[in-house]
């Protein structure tokens, strides 16, 4: 029975809400726009419905000024997103999402962090044909953006194979029966006969209702003790509880989210929070009903405050669980223990339970691309052709090279020699553990580079590692061009979130196994300011640490930052 208790809040719906409740269940005019040769854009109103099948209408941000000058419209392309659960592909898959890059896109692969295939550069006449290679892939875009669930994260290790593989098969699940059950995307992009005419036939969408969620929606795996998905950073996470070595269920956790905006206090990070513990069999069950749960009272008013996170804190933790359970009809039992100790890869080869062998790859910023000498994305696509195993894209934009037989493992072992490639251990422990989304040129909401810019300054960061005898020492690194928290910024134990061009917020203190926010430590810093903080503090660091003592935690311990207990206490 649903609690009449509980409300909405009050408010004239946004824009978004109308564009949604007259698209006839996400068509719009898309098929019709898409055909439209005149411009390479699309209105904004299909622009929106768009995010529902997989994309983003972008244009080139370096080329903006000049064509605007020229009296040009902008360099329209889009962004493309594969729903991928638990970041497991096939080489066959890899390849053609390969040659997809070359014909269509920019010829790069972006690895995102939420462990999918990102696709840039397409343009609209190339857009059809893109999907319905994609479909042939046996892989799709369905819900990889828009108010609906997304892509579902799942752990990524595969040595621990037996409980990886029970894991993996539960998200693949959870994405697939979450799926909106419109037919507009087979209608639009793969040239399914929209079928009219009797009630019985008519659509519905059970579970989304017709105007979807208020906002997005993700959910994440998490196999202790590895924390790779950031299980708290999600709306709802459901954390695996492994007894003898058996999978016995998972602990729940609700109302995390990253993204805030500059200044607003209304807005805020925020770590889900456990609140009991369930059967495996359950877990689909728990989401449908919270995201249900958010479908009736998220704010469909103002967006901003319209994430599940700010549901939670609205109607109140032990309300929602009420709630949850009523819907259910039956009770969390109370969670279990469980402990995490990182949230980053291990690279390089690694043997698993199956006997099959496992080969993680360092791919800074999740950017699969050739440049100059370094042939990643040529070296991935001749290893693609005789791998028989799988990849499995990671949390952290790292890729695995996964189930290698004993005989393929010489042969993929050469051909990593031979074009270069590297398991990152090289590299300072430092940019292993960094992590950026895309920022400029592509991205509309960036404020500073991100991507591009964060090597450059790792580079300079490195020298001061090296002065202090740290290069070996793991500490997580984030950089987003904007708050909204694509690479998960205030997780990081350094993050920097973009401010202006050139110029970003500096946070410190996050949990190195991600259950803990960092915090607000210096604003609209530039280069030269970052250079000289970090310095002082990386210096300190080597000096006063405890054995074991990881950088966010003495940063913290030091007084350099407060410690952060929730989101409320992030602004404090």
């Amino acid at each position: 029975m649903v609690n009449k208790r509980l409300t909405a809040p009050a408010g004239t719906p946004s824009d978004v809400e109308e564009i949604k409740e007259k698209s006839d269940y996400l068509r719009g005019t898309l098929k019709e726009v898409m055909l439209d040769q005149i411009s390479a854009g699309i209105p904004d109103g299909d622009n929106r419905l768009m995010k529902f099948h997989g994309s983003y209408l972008q244009d080139d941000r370096d080329l903006r000024n000049e064509r605007q000058k020229q009296k040009l419209e902008p360099a329209y392309q889009f962004m493309l997103r594969v729903r991928m659960p638990g970041g497991v592909a096939t080489p066959a898959q890899w390849l053609v999402m390969d040659d997809l890059a070359e014909k269509y896109g920019n010829q790069t692969l972006k690895l995102t962090t939420r462990q999918t295939f990102q696709m840039h550069g397409i343009l609209k006449w190339n857009m059809k044909q893109t999907m319905q290679e994609i479909h042939e892939a046996l892989l799709d875009t369905i819900a990889a953006c828009g108010d609906v669930n997304r892509n579902v994260m799942c752990n990524a290790n595969p040595y621990q194979s037996d409980i990886h593989a029970e894991v993996y098969e539960w998200s693949k699940r959870l994405s697939d029966d979450l799926l909106p059950r419109t037919r507009a995307y087979h209608e639009i992009w793969l040239d399914e006969e929209k079928v009219a005419g009797s009630p019985e036939v008519e659509e519905v969408e059970p579970m989304y209702g017709p105007l979807y969620l208020p906002r997005k929606f993700k959910i994440g795996i998490a196999v202790p003790p590895s924390n790779d998905v950031d299980v708290f950073s999600q709306d709802l996470g459901f954390i695996a509880i492994i007894e003898d070595g058996v999978l016995k269920g998972f602990n729940v956790a609700i109302g995390g989210g990253m993204g805030m905006s500059h200044g607003d206090k209304e807005t805020y990070p925020q770590l889900a929070k456990v609140i009991g513990f369930c059967k495996p069999e359950q877990i689909y069950d728990v989401a449908e009903k919270i995201i249900m749960i958010q479908r009736d009272y998220g704010n469909r008013s103002e967006r901003k405050n319209a994430r599940f996170k700010y549901t939670v804190d609205r109607l109140g933790l032990e309300t929602v669980k009420v709630e949850l359970e009523s819907r259910l009809g039956w009770s969390l039992d109370e969670e279990k223990h469980y402990q995490f100790d990182h949230n980053g890869d291990r690279y390089g080869w690694l043997k698993g339970g199956n006997g099959k062998w496992h080969y993680t790859l360092f791919v800074e910023g999740g950017r699969v691309a050739d440049n100059g000498d370094y042939k990643l994305k040529t070296g991935i696509r001749e290893i693609a052709k005789v791998h028989n195993g799988e990849f499995r894209l990671t949390a952290n934009q790292n890729l695995i090279i996964a189930n290698v037989t004993s005989q393929k493992k010489k042969q993929i072992t050469e051909l990593i020699d031979h074009y270069g490639l590297t398991d990152g251990k090289h590299y300072s422990a430092l940019r292993r553990s960094s992590l950026a989304c895309v920022a400029l040129p592509s991205c509309g909401l960036a404020m500073a580079e991100a991507e591009r810019y964060l090597p450059v300054l790792i580079d300079k960061i490195e020298e001061i590692v090296d002065e202090n005898g740290l290069r070996d020492e793991e500490i997580t690194i984030r950089m987003t061009g904007c708050p909204n928290g694509c690479a998960r910024h205030v997780l990081g134990e350094i993050a920097f979130i973009g401010k202006a061009p050139g110029k970003y917020n500096m946070y410190l203190g996050a949990g190195f196994d991600g259950s803990r926010l960092s915090k607000l430590y210096r604003e609209n810093i530039g280069e030269e300011e970052i250079l000289r903080e970090l310095r002082l503090l990386l210096a300190r660091y080597a000096k006063e640490r405890h054995d074991g003592e990881h950088f966010g935690d003495y940063t913290i311990r030091a007084g350099i930052v407060q410690k952060v207990l929730d989101g409320r206490d992030f602004w404090s």
